[in-house]
């Protein structure tokens, strides 16, 4: 079994930082330098890092990285105001880069923010990279080993061979070979557990230490907190869960998945709902989903 890992943003970037902002900044000539603080009074994530970067056209700059799991309409603002306060920290222009991680439905992601007040207008533009759309080849070509445990999930990565060669590569690397969980998270979008368990030959039990599992868990949360100032607490958490068992059941299984949605709806038992989400998230064929089918069933109130 794996041991614990730093698995988070910095620690991906930091593996290869020069092919890194050579990748989201798609300018070969830059250099990357130290990896500064993102840590603000109003704003500290762990998904933010800032790399000081170096090209003769511009000299110093910095390149924010905002790794996020699925995008929200929260982002460019968040991006604007993240910019603006790491130039005024650092007193150098700024590079945003959005990446974003799971698809979330058909909903159009904007590559700029923009407000206008009475005339005045505030611009924020930045580049949007969305890994399913990312060529599988990449990370092993570049090499961009930051991108090996996003393999599953990249565009062509849902092939057995590819993720076990990605296996092979971590595992090979003392700084690599504890990311083997997030690779294994990732997998389980693409692949039968059976199949995953088989390359990992761990239990996928160990899979809810992952931090994207996690992740996707407080998204329930978070949008539960959200409603639930407008609509009271317990109703709000079981919207807020509803809807995150909803994008995941869109993202595996599309409109089969959906289909459960009337009666998940009819569910009004928090544990219940996160039950079935903690299914949900490990869940990769129709199988799985007969299995959701008949908890949802059982649990039906």
């Amino acid at each position: 079994m794996p041991k614990p890992a730093d698995t988070s943003t910095k620690k991906l970037i930091s593996l290869a930082p020069d092919n890194w902002v050579r990748w989201v900044t798609n300018i070969p000539n830059i250099q990357a330098g130290e990896i500064l603080s993102g840590e603000f009074q109003w704003i500290s994530r762990e998904t933010d890092v800032l790399i000081r970067a170096r090209s003769p056209e511009y000299e110093d700059f910095l390149v924010l990285n905002e790794l996020q799991l699925r995008y929200t309409n929260k982002m460019p603002r968040r991006v604007r105001s993240y910019a603006a306060l790491a130039e005024e920290k650092y007193e150098l222009p700024v590079y945003p880069v959005l990446i974003n991680i799971l698809p979330t439905g058909d909903v159009e992601i904007p590559t700029t923010f923009t407000s206008n007040v009475y005339g005045l207008r505030s611009i924020q533009d930045y580049r949007v990279i969305n890994l399913w759309e990312v060529d599988v080849n990449i990370p092993f070509q570049q090499p961009l080993p930051s991108l090996l445990p996003f393999v599953p999930i990249l565009q062509g990565g849902n092939d057995e061979s590819i993720i076990r060669e990605a296996l092979q590569i971590l595992r090979r690397d003392e700084d690599l070979n504890q990311l083997e969980t997030v690779l294994a998270f990732f997998a389980t979008f693409v692949l039968e557990s059976a199949v995953v368990q088989e390359i990992m030959r761990w239990d996928m039990g160990v899979l809810r230490e992952s931090p994207w599992y996690q992740e996707i868990l407080r998204e329930g949360e978070a949008r539960g907190e959200a409603r639930g100032e407008a609509r009271g607490e317990a109703r709000g958490e079981v919207q807020g869960l509803i809807t995150g068992i909803e994008m995941n059941l869109d993202a595996k299984f599309g409109s089969k998945g959906l289909e459960l949605m009337p009666q998940i709806r009819n569910i009004n038992d928090v544990e219940k709902l996160k039950g079935i989400l903690r299914i949900v998230i490990t869940a990769t064929t129709i199988d799985d989903l007969q299995q959701i089918t008949n908890f949802v069933v059982e649990n039906r109130e």
